[in-house]
């Protein structure tokens, strides 16, 4: 039992591990064929990421990157496709921000009106692909993507002047108005230079908790991935499938429906058009590169957020930043191809088990059988077995042939 948890453990590692070690050797020699040092771009970033103002909006960033990783991996358990992360979040943010400063409560029920106002949001528009897969039998991933286009369009008609927006003075920028300091979540000080830690950030971690405590351990999070599985089977024993779907395109869209609180409660306080995008297909990266575990994407989190944000002081040296962009989708491509062979070489590997197990099993008979009693003394009793075996073997044959 050691040596099986012991394997699952090294080729759980492996997918990850191989697809970085294979982004890194690409992206070097991408950096080679432009004619640029292939490592004075790594030290660049590992230098820049050793000061604590950047460390900082690392946290932070993972901290976002997180929720968007943890959206889609409810999906992926599900054997679900949501890649409308992206417009979910930003249609959440936006409403919620809306909602938020349109009325000044207490602290606390500010903000918790705000976080299920985004949730709320979330969860509808993602329910909308929910229904549609459901009733219709329609591809989450064609739906999904047309949805993202719709939350875009519909977010910039919100927020123009004449219906919900607001224009500063002397800017081009909307905004929806700015959340009264009620609304605010608090975060944790890191120093004057450093700056904070995003208080929602640690409220990312809780909720990757209690994503690995309800699809782990609990009677639904089984139903969810049995249904993922095998959604015929998961009938069979009862489970209602359809539902399964819906709910679990809901708790997607719940989740992506928090991917902006980090940004709009620890640092902008309002949704404007310069609100952080892009952030639903990252988290497609994430999830897959950890594997849909929630410590596995928690690393992923932090490094593809170390890429992004290391990388800002390239330029300052004659480097592209967009290095970091290749090493992503390097890293992509490099998942899906290493992730393939190592399930192959796990499937190799349990066939061997199996094949040493018999063998072994094989061995302990033929001892037993020449065990106690198969020495000289018995060798009557065994010429006595061996002739009753070859009649009755002599009978089968005569009435086989009979037949």
């Amino acid at each position: 039992m050691k040596k099986f948890d012991k394997d699952r453990l090294i080729l759980g590692l492996a997918g990850p591990v191989l697809a970085l070690v294979v982004a890194i050797a690409l992206t070097t020699v991408v950096l080679l064929a432009s004619g640029t040092n292939p490592f004075e771009p790594y030290r660049i970033m590992f230098e820049s990421a050793s000061y604590v103002d950047v460390q900082v909006l690392i946290v932070n960033q993972a901290g976002t990157y997180y929720l968007a990783a943890l959206a889609v991996a409810v999906g992926f358990r599900m054997n679900l496709f949501n890649i409308g992360v992206d417009g979910q979040y930003r249609l959440a943010a936006m409403v919620a921000a809306l909602v938020g400063a349109s009325v000044n409560l207490p602290g606390p029920l500010q903000i918790a009106l705000i976080v299920i106002t985004a949730m709320l949001v979330g969860a509808f528009w993602s329910g909308i692909a929910g229904i549609l897969k459901t009733t219709r039998g329609v591809s989450e991933v064609v739906s999904t993507i047309m949805l993202n286009s719709i939350a875009t369009s519909l977010v910039a008609w919100l927020i123009l002047p004449k219906n919900f927006g607001e224009q500063p003075p002397g800017s081009n920028n909307l905004t929806t108005g700015e959340i009264p300091e009620s609304g605010w979540f608090p975060g944790l000080s890191m120093g004057a230079e450093a700056g904070e830690i995003y208080g929602f950030t640690f409220v990312a971690a809780l909720c990757g908790v209690i994503y690995w405590f309800v699809l782990g351990r609990t009677r639904f999070g089984f139903d969810l991935r049995a249904t993922g599985a095998s959604e015929s089977a998961a009938q069979a024993s009862g489970v209602d499938a359809k539902k399964m779907i819906l709910t679990s395109m809901l708790i997607s869209g719940g989740i992506a429906g928090l991917v902006g609180m980090p940004t709009l409660l620890g640092d902008t306080h309002t949704y404007s058009l310069d609100f952080p995008t892009g952030i639903g297909f990252t988290g497609i990266t994430i999830a897959l590169l950890g594997r849909n575990h929630p410590l596995g994407i928690a690393f992923s989190a932090l490094l593809i957020a170390f890429l992004d944000k290391s990388s800002a002081s390239l330029d300052q040296y004659g480097y592209e930043k967009e290095i970091a962009t290749i090493m992503q989708g390097l890293i992509v491509i490099s998942v899906v191809v290493s992730y393939e062979l190592v399930r192959r070489y796990g499937l190799r590997r349990q066939q061997q088990k199996v094949g040493e197990e018999l063998a072994a099993g094989g061995a302990i008979r033929t001892e037993a059988d020449s065990g106690p009693g198969s020495g000289p003394e018995s060798d009557s009793e065994s010429a006595s077995l061996s002739t009753n075996d070859t009649n009755d073997a002599n009978d089968k044959s005569d009435k086989g042939a009979a037949l």
